[in-house]
C-alpha cells in the first residue's frame, strides 16, 4: 500500500450522463484521494469508460459537477485540465524515437530545451527506458511501447493520471509483469492514478480501493479485500473472481437451510422465515473424506497447476459446488471424477443475500 492518503483530489458529485434515452453514468458520486490508485471495475456497458471521459474533460454531464483539487473542471476544455489520459493502443508517434515521444507534450508547453532534456533523461531512468531512447516505436516490444506510453503521460507530472483499458492489449505474462510495474511506478512518481478496466485480477492486483459500478452506478467502493471478501450484494459476490450461490432460505432460528442441510451462517439484518442465496468461495470450502460432513460426488477436475477446482454434486445445489484445493499433498486422491466426499463449510467467510 502507499504512504497514507490526504483529502480527496478529485470529486465526482451526482454526474449524470445521458445518451439520447440510454442513462449512461446515473447519479453518481465519488471522491478519490492524492497519490491513489484507483479502478472502476465493472461489465460492459456500466459506464466506467463514459465517467473516465467526463473526468478527462471528453464528455460534458447533464446534471453534477467534477472538481480536481478543489476548482470546478466541470466544463473545462481537456486540454486546460491538470490531467492526462494513456489509451489502451497508446499512441506513438511512429516517427519519433522514444526520446523524441517523451519530449513532445514539453516542447508543446515551450519549456526550455535544458528543463525537457534533463526531465526526459529522469522519466527514462524512473520507467527503465534509457537503453531503447534512440529506439522508434515499432522497434520495441508491446510491453515497452506500453511503458513509453506510461512515461509520456507522466512526464508532464499531471496531477491525475487516466489510464482507460492499459493492458488489454497485452499477453497474460507481460500483463501480470505490468501490472506490478504500473503499481510500483504508481507509488514511486506519488501521482493518483485512475484505471479502468473489466478484468477484475488487474483491479484487485493494482489498486488501493475498488469501485465496482452497473447501470451507470456504484454498488459498491472498497479496498480489494472488502470486495473480495465482503461484497455488498449479489451482483458483486458473482462478479469478483469465482463464487458458489445456493439457494435455500433462513429459518426462525436464523439458520440457513438448503436441500436438506443447515448452514450455522450469520444471517446479520436478512429476514428470517424468508427466501435467501448463500455465497462462498470455492477456496473456503473444505474437501474431506466421505461421511465427515456434506455428502457430495467429484463430477468433474480443473487442473490450474498448482490447484485443482473440483466440481462436487451435492443435494444443496442443482449445480455443481466448485472447490479449489492444492495440486498435490494431502487429500489429492480423493479429487477423483466419481469419488465420493464430504463438503465443510466455513460459516465466517459466507456470506448471506436476500433473494
Amino acid at each position: 500500500m502507499n504512504t497514507p492518503f490526504k483529502a480527496p483530489v478529485l470529486a465526482v458529485d451526482h454526474v449524470v450522463k445521458r445518451f439520447g434515452k440510454t442513462v449512461a453514468v446515473n447519479g453518481l458520486s465519488l471522491d478519490i484521494r492524492e497519490n491513489e490508485f484507483f479502478a472502476l471495475l465493472g461489465p460492459s456497458g456500466c459506464g466506467k469508460t463514459t465517467l473516465l471521459r467526463m473526468i478527462a474533460g471528453f464528455e460534458v454531464p447533464d446534471e453534477g459537477r467534477i472538481r480536481l483539487a478543489g476548482a470546478d473542471i466541470t466544463e473545462q476544455a481537456p486540454e486546460k485540465r491538470p490531467l492526462n489520459l494513456m489509451f489502451q493502443s497508446y499512441a506513438l508517434f511512429p516517427h519519433m524515437t522514444v526520446r523524441q515521444n517523451l519530449a513532445y507534450g514539453l516542447e508543446m508547453e515551450r519549456l526550455g530545451r535544458h528543463e525537457i532534456s534533463a526531465r526526459v533523461d529522469e522519466m527514462l531512468k524512473t520507467t527503465d527506458l534509457q537503453a531503447l531512447a534512440g529506439r522508434k516505436p515499432a522497434e520495441l516490444s508491446g510491453g515497452q511501447k506500453q511503458r513509453v506510453a506510461l512515461a509520456r503521460a507522466l512526464i508532464k507530472r499531471p496531477k491525475v493520471l487516466l489510464l482507460d483499458e492499459p493492458l488489454g492489449a497485452l499477453d497474460k505474462k507481460l500483463r501480470e509483469k505490468m501490472q506490478l510495474e504500473l503499481k510500483r511506478l504508481q507509488h514511486e512518481v506519488g501521482i493518483t492514478f485512475i484505471i479502468v478496466t473489466h478484468d477484475q485480477e488487474e483491479a484487485l492486483v493494482m489498486a488501493d480501493r475498488v469501485a465496482v459500478l452497473k447501470d451507470g452506478g456504484i454498488l459498491q467502493c472498497g479496498t480489494p479485500e472488502e470486495v473480495y471478501e465482503r461484497p455488498a450484494n449479489r451482483f458483486v459476490a458473482g462478479f469478483i473472481g469465482v463464487m458458489n450461490f445456493i439457494d435455500g432460505e433462513i429459518s426462525a432460528d436464523g439458520l440457513f437451510r438448503a436441500g436438506g442441510e443447515t448452514l450455522a451462517c450469520d444471517p446479520g439484518g436478512l429476514q428470517r422465515d424468508q427466501k435467501a442465496v448463500l455465497a462462498v468461495r470455492p477456496e473456503n470450502i473444505a474437501l474431506k473424506p466421505a461421511g465427515t460432513g456434506i455428502s457430495g460426488t467429484v463430477v468433474d477436475v480443473a487442473y490450474h497447476g498448482l490447484d485443482r477446482q473440483i466440481y462436487v454434486k451435492t443435494a444443496l445445489s442443482s449445480a455443481p459446488l466448485q472447490v479449489r484445493v492444492a495440486a498435490t499433498g494431502p487429500g489429492a486422491a480423493s479429487t477423483q471424477i466419481g469419488a465420493a466426499v464430504s463438503l465443510a463449510f466455513d460459516a465466517a467467510t459466507c456470506r448471506l443475500f436476500q433473494d
